[in-house]
């Protein structure tokens, strides 16, 4: 018998998680034992470790879903698993060349700042004047 408790340890996931995840239906419901407590079986766990692991990687909670019914299909093509992680790493990519160009800008803004006792400051200037305003 593995309670709630011991699988939270076992997977390293919060127990809220785990009951979201059965919530949702990402995860079948452990069985209940009489006193009304989930027992999680080895299967369960590894389980549980397969979503949080593609959790760890950026999956949202769709794509995990496709993931484990494609992990238990025996039938499953390689090129379904493959095409879900390349449109991941493209999402990646594009996060990547956005937080570059924001980081870009701030550097930007931090090189005219004087950094100096004075309180005119270029950066808050182009948090009120910049592009939108």
């Amino acid at each position: 018998m593995m309670n709630i408790s011991q699988a939270a340890k076992r997977t390293e996931l919060p127990p809220k998680t785990i009951r979201y995840y059965e919530e949702i239906g990402l995860v079948a419901p452990a069985r209940r034992l009489d006193n009304g407590y989930r027992d999680y079986s080895e299967r369960e766990i590894h389980t549980l470790r397969f979503v949080a692991r593609a959790r760890s990687l950026g999956f949202p909670v769709e794509e995990c879903r496709a993931l484990v019914a494609l992990y238990g299909d025996t039938t499953r093509k390689s090129g379904d698993v493959k095409d879900i992680a390349l449109r991941r790493i493209a999402e990646i990519d594009g996060k990547i060349r956005e937080l570059e160009s924001m980081r870009a800008t701030l550097g930007h803004l931090a090189e005219k700042c004087h950094g100096d006792d004075r309180p005119d400051c270029p950066i808050l200037n182009e948090f009120a004047d910049g592009p939108g305003a």
